[in-house]
């Protein structure tokens, strides 16, 4: 007997599963991430020691917040400050004597979503709207890379947004207007001085109109047939959000296909199963 580990390495929660060669989860946990490497690393290896409960682990997958270098294994999450050009393929491989495969978090849950279902589209677009945002873009089931294998950032795009309180936007990358400081949870605490849960219909507007513009100019630009949306805030929004934001979207996509926009099926999990998939048939560069 022998198992497959999925990481899910988040900017506030880590989450851990085992599951046997199929895809069925075994074992699963979830902790909170503690704030320094030194105690976030003992609470993965903790997590993985047991999720694994005893058994041989074959491989392991994980998303991580970028940026990173998902062939060297380098990793320096935006959302996890005490995190810098941390070395996490080889401190996992050396502890645990096994493959260890990562990527960003977006390209992860992407994943995850196409092996969760049968029938999907050769273009495919995912986004996770959580403590930040970032994207995933998929064609034929691979993963789309940049120059030089480059995660491409389509959260940190300009786009003519709404806010009324603009003197309170902005993004961790430093640049201005950002459509990340606009929607993710930080940004959305950092305008509205409270977590997305609690927006009232007028900001929930706001976020959506900002949402739509930005799907609009992704749509535009790789022109996908299906645009899925994970993470908290997508999913507390939930329906309201993604009727608005294609309000949006139908009012301003004038060249391209209006593409269809749902929330992800795998709700919190996405990226966590899609760790486990990397884990079982490997990622394709």
């Amino acid at each position: 007997m022998g198992v497959y580990i999925g990481l899910d390495i988040g900017g506030t929660k880590f989450m851990a599963a085992a599951a046997d060669q199929d895809g069925r989860i075994l074992r699963r946990m979830r902790l909170p991430g503690a704030g320094t490497l030194e105690e976030d690393l003992a609470i993965l290896h903790h997590m993985v020691q047991a999720t694994a409960a005893g058994e041989e682990i074959f491989r392991m997958g994980a998303a991580v917040g970028g940026p990173l270098d998902w062939e060297s294994g380098v990793v320096s999450p935006l959302h996890q400050p005490a995190w810098r050009d941390v070395p996490l393929r080889r401190i996992m491989e050396q502890k645990w004597n096994c493959p260890f495969l990562l990527d960003v978090d977006t390209n992860i849950a992407a994943l995850g979503e196409y092996y969760s279902n049968t029938n999907f589209p050769s273009r495919f677009l995912y986004l996770t709207l959580s403590t930040g945002m970032g994207g995933g873009f998929l064609q034929d089931g691979k993963i789309y890379r940049g120059a030089n294998g480059i995660h491409p950032e389509i959260a940190h795009q300009s786009i003519p947004y709404h806010c009324m309180y603009p003197s309170r936007i902005q993004c961790e990358c430093g640049a201005p207007d950002c459509l990340e400081a606009l929607i993710s949870g930080n940004g959305i605490r950092r305008i509205y001085g409270k977590p997305a849960e609690k927006l009232n219909d007028e900001e929930w507007s706001e976020v959506a109109y900002n949402l739509g513009q930005g799907l609009r100019n992704l749509s535009a630009i790789l022109a996908p047939e299906v645009i899925s949306l994970g993470g908290g805030v997508a999913v507390g929004g939930g329906e309201k959000l993604i009727h608005q934001a294609h309000q949006v979207m139908e009012a301003n996509l004038n060249l391209v296909p209006m593409p269809e926009l749902r929330i992800s099926t795998l709700g919190y999990d996405t990226a966590l199963l899609g760790a486990v998939a990397v884990a079982i048939h490997g990622i394709d560069g």
